[in-house]
This record gives structure tokens, sequence and C-alpha cells, in this order.
């Protein structure tokens, strides 16, 4: 059963138990050289979603992909004639295209205004707080200044993205390591699970149904950012193992029953995660490279 797994609560993870290092990012950093680049990004971003709104979960999970294995760098992005590159290791194939063709196509729109200028991990960080944004998501200001990296290699993948079946302990473990659509197949029910919620999975995942199926992660308000997904944690409606044990494990119950019960509390932890997200493994300085196309090095 193919489940598209949620980047929302690992970010937030991110804030609540781990604490990225600070990166050398500035918000103003294209200031002098790209003024429009946030608005250029923002148009792609908003005809994209227009488009089709696997735009907004695609970019936005494409983002969390890169940064926790290289950092945040656009490797992710690299296409190799070879099939080895990190897009496609195993952890990587289900990443939607929808996320790549927004990135890429934003690229080539500020290429066209200023090239050899923006990073495409820049861009990638842009975008993906603009996908929050349409989604009725908080609008945020990015820092910038990131260069993109020189490698790109599927063997590195594995170990550097959190599993669906992690307890709080191992979440832990990686977030705390990183300072900043994976397949499962569950053949018995969590007793922690809502009874009516595991009848609904059944039914939406059969033995032998297509692997590309995709469950919502959010089985109330799939297409709505906002703070549902922990009042589902509560009501006993986490799809992950990594999901309910945010809720079942007393020291990060308190957090889920705030963002359960305040928005705000929720979308400011969220702009604080994504910021510091923002921050890890980040190339800058003479290091990477401006790349002209993201999906091949210079």
């Amino acid at each position: 059963m193919a489940r598209r797994r949620s980047v929302l609560h690992f970010l937030i993870t991110l804030v609540v138990l781990a604490g990225a290092g600070k990166g050398q990012l500035v918000e103003n950093f294209y200031a002098g050289t790209c003024p429009m680049v946030e608005a250029i990004v923002r148009q792609t971003v908003v005809t994209k979603v227009g488009q089709t709104f696997t735009t907004i979960p695609a970019t936005l999970r494409l983002f969390f992909h890169d940064c926790f294995v290289e950092g945040c760098d656009a490797s992710v992005m690299i296409s190799s004639p070879n099939g080895d590159a990190e897009k496609d290791a195993e952890d990587n194939l289900s990443l939607a295209g929808d996320g790549f063709d927004t990135v890429i196509k934003a690229k080539q729109a500020v290429e066209s205004v200023c090239p050899g200028v923006v990073s495409c991990a820049d861009v990638l960080a842009i975008a993906a707080r603009d996908v929050v944004a349409q989604a009725g998501g908080p609008l945020f200001n990015v820092e910038l200044g990131r260069r993109d990296g020189l490698i790109s290699q599927a063997s590195r993948v594995a170990g550097n993205l959190p599993d669906p079946t992690f307890n709080l302990i191992q979440l832990n473990t990686m977030f705390a390591k990183k300072q900043p659509h994976r397949t499962s197949h569950a053949s018995t029910v969590d007793p922690s699970l809502n009874p009516t919620y595991a009848q609904q999975l059944m039914a939406a995942c059969p033995q032998n149904v297509d692997p590309d199926i995709a469950i919502d992660m959010d089985p109330e308000t799939p297409r709505t950012f906002d703070n549902i997904y922990y009042q589902n944690l509560i009501a006993g409606k986490g799809l992950f193992t990594s999901d309910e044990v945010l809720f079942t494990d007393s020291s990060s119950q308190p957090t889920v029953n705030d963002f359960a019960n305040s928005p705000g509390d929720f979308n400011a932890a969220f702009v604080t995660a994504m910021r510091k997200l923002g921050r890890t493994g980040i190339k800058i300085g003479i290091q990477g490279e401006i790349r002209r196309d993201c999906t091949s090095f210079n």
C-alpha cells in the first residue's frame, strides 16, 4: 500500500525536539541583484497550483527531502542518465513530479530576468513557502543566500530520512543529528488506531491494490493548511506509527494538545520550523555553485 508521507509533523518535530543550527542567510540577499525573484517564483507557484493541487504537497515535501540529505542545496533536483542521483533513491521515488516541475519552471522564469544569479536551492525554498500560502497557511519571510550543491548520489539517501515506523526516540535522534510517498504495507491494525478510521483505510487499500494509490494524511481537510492533523492524532487517526506516537508519548503529547487547540500556536511553530529547516547544511559564499539548469551541474 503506497501512502503519501506528510512533512508537516516532521517540521513541527524539528521545532519541538531539535533546533537547527543557524545559517548565514539573509532575507534581502537578492535585493541588489534580482529584486523581483520572489514575485517571479510566486507567480509560477500560483499558476502551477491553479493547474493541479498536487503542486502544494509535492513542493513542500521536495524541500524537506532535499534539506535532510545533503542540506538545502537542491541536490535532489539533479537528474542522472545512470539513475544513481539522489532523486533515484528508493526513499525519493515517490516524490511527485509536480514539485520538480514547479522548481524547474520557476528557475527558468528567474533565469530569463536574472541569469546566473539565483540558486535552485533558493528557488525551492521560496516555492515551498509560497505553496503553503496557497493552501491557506501563513506567509513568512524566507532567508536566502544558499548555493547549489555539487553532490547528488542515491547511495547517500538511506538513513537520512525519517521512517513511518519511527518512535519518538528515533525521531528525536534523527532531528537532533540534522540540527536544523513512502511504500509501507501493514498486515495488522494498531490497537490505538480509531476503529472507524482503520476500516476506512482497509477499504481504501485492500490487498493487491495499485501501489500508486495515495492516501491523505489528513482524512478531514486534506486540501487545507490547518491544525486538524493534530486533532486527528488525539482522535486516534494518525496514519503512521511516527504520527500517532506524537500523541501517545507523554513528552510530546502537550505539544500536540497545544497545536490541536490553537491554530495560532501551530502556525507560529510551523514558520519557525520552516526557517530552521531552511538553514540545514547550507552552502554559502564560494561553496557549491549557481546552476543555470536545476537538473544538472554546470
